[in-house]
């Protein structure tokens, strides 16, 4: 069985975002490694891109200055390289635009993915009806392509996305970009329910997370909990306030 499967069978995840290089390549890497020691289970590192139209304004801001800094995918994946040498049982996902990883070329960068120990792929702005051209080099280097569904993808949409995935689904709580929130929608049980009706995959919880409250309930209802734009957020202040973001993020 593979890693990412492996820790959802342990456990219900905590899955942490993080904008790969902010606010400093150093800070980020020591925020990654003492986040997994307060108990983050899968990091997801995203590769900083000038037009991130899916992220809120945390998240854009940090992925605006840090593509800024000229950090760009390569970075991003001998970050990648670093964590894997330390973190061996650490789940690693991909977290990027198309436009970086289409330049950089699929069927390489796929190569390189599975060269370096990463477990898989999170495409934000991948068309279902372009999916092969990514999905097949996924597949033939063994790697995952998480899928997405939101509140707004209807159930027949939503099969289709999740036919014949593997590692675990993405789903997105609320409708527009990412941030924290202080509560959950009122139909988030039901709108989880739904999707998880129609799929055997794990269902991750992501968007809006943003404290322990909001995990604990992500948590009831998902298999994994999602946190981004609360984690990058403090790593502004410290690495040492991001890892102690996590343990109080631990509670479920």
């Amino acid at each position: 069985m593979d890693r990412i499967s492996n820790i959802f069978k342990a456990k219900k995840p905590l899955i942490i975002f993080t904008e790969a290089g902010y606010p400093s390549m150093q800070q980020c890497e020591e925020a990654i490694d003492l986040a997994i020691l307060n108990g983050a289970d899968i990091i997801e590192l995203g590769v900083p891109f000038s037009d991130p139209m899916a992220d809120g304004p945390v998240i854009a801001e940090a992925s605006q200055k840090t593509a800024e800094k000229g950090i760009g995918l390569t970075d991003v994946l001998l970050l990648a390289k670093r964590i894997r040498q330390k973190h061996e049982e650490t789940g690693l996902i991909l977290f990027s635009y198309m436009n970086p990883m289409l330049h950089y070329g699929y069927e390489r960068l796929c190569k390189d993915l599975d060269a370096l120990g990463v477990d898989g792929i999170l495409p934000v702005d991948l068309p279902l009806e372009e999916r092969n051209e990514l999905l097949v080099p996924c597949r033939n280097h063994g790697l995952h392509l998480i899928p997405l569904v939101s509140p707004l993808t209807p159930p027949d949409r939503t099969r289709e996305i999740l036919a014949n995935m593997t590692g675990f689904v993405y789903y997105i709580n609320v409708a527009g970009v990412t941030g924290a929130r202080k509560t959950l929608p009122e139909d988030y049980p039901e709108l989880i329910h739904g999707v998880k009706a129609l799929t055997n995959l794990p269902v991750a919880s992501g968007f809006g997370i943003a404290d322990a409250k909001t995990a604990a309930q992500a948590a009831q209802y998902a298999d994994g909990v999602i946190c981004g734009s609360g984690f990058v957020k403090a790593m502004e202040t410290s690495p040492q306030a991001a890892a102690r973001f996590i343990k109080e993020l631990r509670t479920f």
